[in-house]
């Protein structure tokens, strides 16, 4: 590890798997189960550009970077994250697979060009900004609310930034989810996997992962649910094996279309 400077409030904590570490603080979004649940559900390219957008700490490319050797960028639009992220980095002497950006992500395509990335994660913030009531912490509130981009404008950066038939996977609320798909299937991303996240066998779902193509044809497979934890206060094996390194992907691909034979559709509106 190389050693790095901290700031005020600030901690190094251990990053589940690969002897990665990541700096935090309870000043700000520690990241959580939602964020590694999207590392390890997504599908990522063994080669090319991977862009990780609301990337916070940096916490997804990180986790990423145990899947691939592809480049991958993080886009973060507060400055002290963005900076905790830069630092993270550089501790796990990552600087020349990850890069971090800072900036907006509704204009990113202005630097990077369209259809630019490979693959897209996106863990974006979950209410409205009108919903429910704000953190008095503004680090905490811009995480939980749509301040600086609403659902749609993180979904249409997605649709500019992935190159035709690359995927971008989100997590988010079930609550959301007649919108998500909407909004995904009006930006041409179509819904390829999902997958929910229950607490527990007996509890409503708090989680929902989804995985599109670009202009991909429709075909949706909805895989088997996620049930967190096996009693009481255990973590099914399936996470077990992801959070202690036992395995780098939540479900494999099984049935239906290989992933890189998708074909795309040929009138796509």
């Amino acid at each position: 590890m190389t050693q790095v400077e901290l700031r005020e409030n600030e901690r190094i904590d251990d990053l589940l798997t690969r002897q990665l570490k990541i700096i935090q603080s309870p000043e700000v979004f520690s990241f959580s189960m939602d964020a590694v649940l999207l590392a390890r559900f997504c599908s990522v390219p063994a080669k090319g550009k991977i862009l990780d957008m609301c990337t916070g700490n940096g916490v997804i490319p990180l986790l990423l970077s145990t899947r691939t050797k592809a480049h991958i960028s993080g886009i973060e639009i507060q400055e002290r994250l963005y900076d905790m992220a830069v630092r993270s980095v550089r501790l796990n002497g990552l600087e020349r697979q990850l890069e971090m950006l800072h900036g907006d992500l509704r204009d990113l395509h202005k630097q990077t060009g369209y259809g630019s990335f490979d693959a897209i994660t996106v863990n974006p913030p979950y209410l409205p900004v009108n919903a429910g009531e704000q953190n008095v912490n503004e680090y905490v509130a811009i995480a939980r609310h749509e301040i600086f981009a609403t659902l749609e404008e993180v979904i249409a950066a997605a649709a500019r930034l992935v190159k035709p038939g690359g995927k971008v996977a989100m997590v988010h609320r079930p609550s959301r989810v007649t919108e998500i798909l909407t909004l995904l299937r009006d930006y041409r991303l179509e819904p390829k996997r999902i997958r929910f996240v229950h607490p527990r066998a007996e509890q409503e779902a708090n989680m929902v992962l989804i995985e599109t193509i670009r202009d991909g044809r429709p075909e949706v497979r909805l895989l088997p649910p996620l049930i967190v934890y096996r009693n009481e206060t255990e973590y099914c094996q399936e996470l077990m094996d992801i959070y202690y390194g036992q395995k780098d992907r939540l479900i494999e691909n099984g049935g239906g279309q290989d992933e890189h034979t998708e074909k795309l559709c040929p009138n796509p509106i």
